[in-house]
């Protein structure tokens, strides 16, 4: 059936290269947005847009009288446009591409609904006042988000081939029981936010916005547990992995996340004990997005697909853009 994607791809032929430049622009866009989320919670910019869809009942761009907290958020909002730029260029990347890698197209849809639903998710955030619950699940949805840009990312190097292990199946079994506990770690992370220091505003209409009531002492050490569970498991999976030679990307990997894990663990006890700095408290999500991306790398690299795209060089023009 003739659409406009189908005419598209009549005419332009992206390389391997080109695919995967695209995939990494939607990568690097969904770190951005959690981080400039985090900034709005921070800066006490979460209600800065009273309501949502508009910023105002009457205005659909912040207000003078808004002061720089309305910028802020509405700053935050556009942004989201631009990520919707990048997922856009994959999708048309993938599709236009020869030949047409369907996979590859579905993980860019699958991008764009989970940017089209969390927009939706913050929208609910505005609207309730910054229910810390609803928070939390907008944040987790942007690392599901993440999620599916790391799995692009990866199959764009990758052919469209069965996949084949390289390692036995108890090791892949540890790597997928350390994105596990990796997951339980962010997620932990998300809790300890909603019952912390930055609710996102000081007031709702006039009234304290409403935090988790669980003790935040337990609720920290509980996500310090967590911190050295994850460090156990992955340097557990480093002496794994070398004894049994796994690939050296493998082996890279499970290092890089090891590294991240000890200076998030140092950030995190600093954070604590010099009662969250609202930079600190930054610096450590996007110490959460990094090592989240991390530790969905690892079990990726314990196998291969057959069929990987030729790289051929690509054009000069192409090269300079």
């Amino acid at each position: 059936m003739t659409n406009p994607l189908s005419l598209l791809a009549a005419r332009w032929h992206p390389t391997p290269q080109h695919v995967r430049r695209a995939a990494l622009a939607a990568l690097v866009m969904s770190v951005v947005i959690v981080v400039t989320g985090g900034a709005v919670r921070l800066t006490a910019s979460g209600l800065g847009c009273t309501t949502w869809p508009r910023c105002t009942a009457d205005s659909l761009t912040p207000t003078p009288a808004m002061g720089v907290n309305g910028v802020i958020e509405f700053a935050n909002r556009m942004l989201t446009y631009v990520l919707c730029a990048a997922v856009g260029w994959f999708i048309l990347a993938a599709r236009s591409a020869k030949p047409w890698r369907r996979p590859l197209t579905r993980l860019g849809w699958a991008q764009f609904w989970m940017v089209m639903s969390n927009s939706v998710l913050g929208g609910i955030t505005v609207l309730t006042g910054l229910n810390p619950y609803i928070v939390a699940a907008h944040m987790v949805a942007a690392m599901g988000l993440l999620w599916i840009a790391v799995v692009s990312w990866e199959r764009a190097a990758e052919g469209d081939g069965e996949p084949r292990a390289l390692v036995a199946e108890p090791i892949r079994r540890l790597a997928q029981v350390l994105v596990g506990v990796i997951g339980l770690l962010v997620l932990a992370g998300t809790l300890v936010t909603g019952a912390g220091h930055h609710p996102g505003a000081s007031s709702k209409d006039g009234k304290p916005v409403y935090r988790i009531p669980v003790d935040y002492d337990r609720l920290v050490q509980a996500h310090a547990d967590l911190v050295f569970l994850s460090v156990g498991l992955t340097l557990a999976a480093l002496l794994v992995f070398a004894a049994v030679k796994a690939p050296p990307a493998a082996r890279a990997r499970v290092r890089e996340l090891f590294v991240l894990l000890l200076l998030q663990g140092v950030l995190g006890f600093v954070q604590y004990f010099t009662d969250a700095p609202e930079l600190m408290v930054g610096l450590h999500m996007l110490g959460a997005a990094l090592i989240w991306g991390a530790a969905l790398r690892v079990p990726l690299a314990l196998r291969t697909r057959a069929g990987v795209p030729a790289r051929s060089a690509a054009p000069a023009a192409e090269l300079v853009a």
